[in-house]
């Protein structure tokens, strides 16, 4: 008997990405044909078998929800998934986690194994490598194939389904006006690669704020963390270079290294430097100083894409329809010591 086979283990064994060999069994044009008909022979030899998603969604229902997050390590997503805990559980479904680690084939894993047969359908934010690749085949796949998705903070237009979100640029907008305000001109932004769809509205909000204050905007003051590792080193460039008096990170990660770092330099913080974050979380609460954050009420938006998800699950198949919606969740700006 020919040992089962996975997805993965195809790719490896033909030395190509996992995203090819799931395009190659579905036969898309966007793979050569060469390699398409070689990945469809290797699979059919070994008896590979695609997801059996139509299968678990119609003929039994599992009452789990398959959540995929980018990290776990991050405040927001942790109250995310108490939000969508406390709502599947009242209404008697269970919870599986699996990270993406900002890995798109680590992503396209997960949905493939939590898809068959395990869940009956997905709440995810996609990794940052998916939003950078632009290629969403996988989801497109089982929202075909009749799974129900939500998609919460990092989401696409390019794909069809009930979305959570907040106003990124409204909110990072709000943020800005806050520190000009208070009589700071010369406002950097800490913030992610633009194709993290987040960062890049949160950027835009930023810009706005500026220029509807007749500040001029300076692309120099604005810089893009790519490796969390080395954003120490890039932030205390950015603090030593430029007599900036404000700074804009869109997480507390960011904030609180831009605080650790204008300490090192002499830099008293709000005094020199005021300094607002994204993310409300145990960080903001508990640095020295206490952090300015736009709060991105996590809790309320797990506990949203769970209800619209469930509904999506137990409405009757006539009563289904693609009229998807996309709920903003409303945020707010916590004043702490780090502006005052």
């Amino acid at each position: 008997m020919k040992r089962k086979i996975t997805l993965k283990q195809i790719a490896k064994e033909l030395d190509v990405s996992i995203s090819t060999v799931s395009k190659s069994l579905r036969n898309s044009l966007e793979i050569g044909e060469e390699t398409r008909l070689k990945v469809q022979a290797f699979a059919k030899f070994y008896n590979y078998k695609p997801n059996n998603i139509a299968l678990s969604l119609k003929n039994r229902k599992t009452k789990t929800i398959g959540i995929i997050i980018p990290e776990i390590v991050h405040h927001f997503f942790s109250t995310v998934i108490n939000g969508i805990e406390h709502v599947a559980n009242e209404h008697g479904y269970s919870v599986i986690i699996c990270l993406s680690d900002d890995s798109f084939d680590k992503e396209v894993l997960n949905m493939e194994m939590l898809a068959n047969g395990s869940i009956d359908g997905f709440i995810m934010s996609l990794s940052k490598e998916t939003q950078f690749r632009g290629d969403f085949h996988h989801i497109t796949e089982v929202i075909n194939q009749g799974m129900p998705v939500v998609m919460f903070d990092r989401v696409t237009n390019d794909i069809l389904c009930d979305k959570v979100i907040i106003d990124d640029q409204s909110a990072a907008y709000e943020a800005v006006q806050s520190l000009i305000d208070k009589g700071r001109k010369k406002i950097a932004l800490v913030t992610t690669v633009d194709y993290v769809s987040v960062g890049k509205l949160r950027t835009d909000g930023y810009i706005k704020a500026l220029l509807d204050n007749d500040i001029p905007f300076n692309e120099n003051l604005i810089i893009k963390i790519e490796d969390v590792d080395t954003c120490e080193i890039t932030i205390g460039k950015l603090l030593e270079d430029k007599a900036i008096d404000a700074v804009f990170a869109v997480n507390e990660l960011f904030a609180v290294t831009i605080i650790k770092t204008a300490n090192k330099i002499g830099l008293n913080v709000p005094k020199d430097l005021a300094v607002i974050a994204f993310t409300d979380g145990i960080i903001s609460k508990y640095s020295t100083p206490t952090i300015t954050t736009v709060s991105q009420s996590g809790i309320k938006m797990g506990n949203k894409a769970a209800k619209m998800l469930i509904e999506r699950l137990e409405s009757k198949e006539d009563e289904e329809d693609e009229n998807y919606k996309t709920e903003v969740i409303e945020t707010h700006l916590i004043e702490r010591e780090s502006t005052n």
